[in-house]
């Protein structure tokens, strides 16, 4: 590109943002090997939205763009990057960038980086470590993956019990760099560690310097098992408005925090990831090379493809009753249609309610009669429509009539199985997210195809 091309492109400060605009600068710098203007672009941006850019182009504009300006890739966006796309940045990011992004990071930071990386690339960021934070990472890869302890971070602040608000003043002004970077409640424990209540910064703050910070204790104060899932935590955290909370060892001794944005993230992959389960398609993502995504895509499209010769079966016995009446060929799909439709409602509820904890042994039944009674009702609306337009479409009312009974039976059905296959799952220790939509789907394809046909073969020959 020419130099008088690279003027052409003129960003203000408040129109950053991933659009098309910015996409053409980078590029345009990027082809002219621009540093300076490619530094300048990515300056004022966001790590997020770094690591968004960096996922969004090709691996070999990714490539260029790293080689241009490797110094605007720290620890953030490392941490926002998606973890298909890790491994690559990682490797091809200069060591000194490397281990400079990596020392600004906080512990639970470096584990969820590490984590699912090869041992050549975990080993490389854990040299990068102080002593001390290495320890700390290692240590909390030793726990099971997807528990507190690997969501925790080791930097806490923790003062005695018989501290003061003074006391507790001072030692947060003296001790600056040994802080974690975000924090928002003082621990207060025992002389065994053993965390006693906190003390949020807003009260420690305003409160007189002569205050006991024992009396200053809020009221949702809870601890975390080092072993706890992390759904559990992610629960616990929305349940009762957490903003941070303790990790306790097995001694009930503090051994680290987990802070608000991290029980979110958690609850952000688990909606995202029964929301990629619920369409077949696996924890999937747009950075995944094809060979990766067909694996991932393959086996719930074999197992539609049987649900599917499951229902040509039952339709295949009902031969003669469709080669007489051709009008069951056309209007049998709408029977199956509007019950799919009707058990992807249900299970959505079902499977959002399961993750929840909203649905639990002692409202199952009332759920299940509840979706029973809404499947009748629109059953019956639906019914009278569709037996409405048989009527008029083919000039046969036990058409009208056997359509619209065949309606009724499906929806209800259809409701029932929204939210009693995912509630036998969960029992069976089995992902309902993963399992159930294709359970539903034979139900109700099956149910629906003969219900119509078995009705039609019995009123109308």
């Amino acid at each position: 590109m020419a130099e008088d091309e690279l003027e052409t492109v003129v960003l203000e400060e408040d129109d950053y943002a991933l659009d098309s605009t910015l996409f053409t600068a980078v590029r345009i710098a990027v082809a002219a090997g621009d540093k300076e203007r490619l530094g300048e672009l990515l300056e004022p941006l966001h790590s997020a939205d770094i690591a968004d850019f960096l996922e969004q182009v090709d691996s070999a504009h990714r490539r260029e763009i790293l080689f241009l300006a490797g110094n605007k890739i720290d620890g953030d966006v490392l941490s926002e990057l998606d973890e298909v796309l890790r491994e690559e940045v990682i490797e091809f990011l200069p060591k000194e960038v490397l281990d400079e992004a990596v020392r600004e990071l906080e512990t639970d930071d470096v584990v969820d980086l590490v984590e699912d990386l090869e041992d050549e690339q975990q080993e490389a960021i854990l040299d990068a470590l102080e002593d001390a934070d290495r320890v700390a990472v290692e240590q909390a890869l030793t726990y099971p993956e997807f528990s507190a302890g690997r969501l925790m971070q080791r930097e806490v602040v923790a003062a005695p019990e018989h501290w003061l608000v003074g006391d507790a003043i001072d030692y947060l002004r003296e001790t600056e760099e040994d802080l974690p970077e975000q924090f928002y409640h003082v621990f207060v424990v025992d002389p065994k560690m053993a965390p006693l209540g906190y003390v949020t910064l807003g009260k420690l703050l305003s409160a007189k310097r002569s205050t006991p910070l024992s009396d200053l204790f809020e009221d949702s104060f809870r601890t975390i098992p080092v072993l706890q899932d992390e759904e559990d935590v992610a629960y616990a955290f929305n349940q009762y408005h957490l903003i941070s909370a303790p990790v306790v060892d097995d001694g009930g001794r503090l051994i680290g925090m987990i802070t608000i944005d991290d029980a979110m993230g958690v609850l952000d992959e688990e909606h995202e990831e029964d929301i990629l389960r619920l369409a077949g398609v696996g924890e999937s993502s747009l950075s995944d090379r094809v060979i990766e995504t067909t694996k991932q895509r393959f086996p719930w499209l074999a197992v539609n493809l049987v649900t599917a010769i499951l229902a040509s079966l039952v339709i295949a016995q009902f031969e003669e009753t469709i080669a007489q009446f051709v009008a069951l060929a056309v209007l049998m799909p709408i029977v199956a249609s509007m019950g799919g439709n009707a058990g992807t409602q249900s299970l959505t509820v079902a499977v959002r309610a399961i993750a929840t904890k909203d649905l639990s042994p002692s409202n199952v039944w009332r759920v299940v009669r509840r979706e029973a009674l809404v499947g009748l009702t629109n059953g019956v609306i639906f019914a009278v429509v569709m037996g409405v337009i048989g009527v008029l479409w083919f000039g046969t009312p036990m058409l009208g009539v056997v359509i619209g009974v065949a309606m009724v039976v499906n929806l209800v059905v259809a409701g029932l199985a929204g939210i009693l296959i995912p509630v036998a799952l969960e029992r069976f220790g089995i992902d309902p997210a993963l399992a159930s939509g294709a359970f539903v789907t034979t139900v109700t394809d099956v149910v629906g195809f003969f219900a119509f046909l078995a009705l039609a073969g019995a009123v109308l020959l």
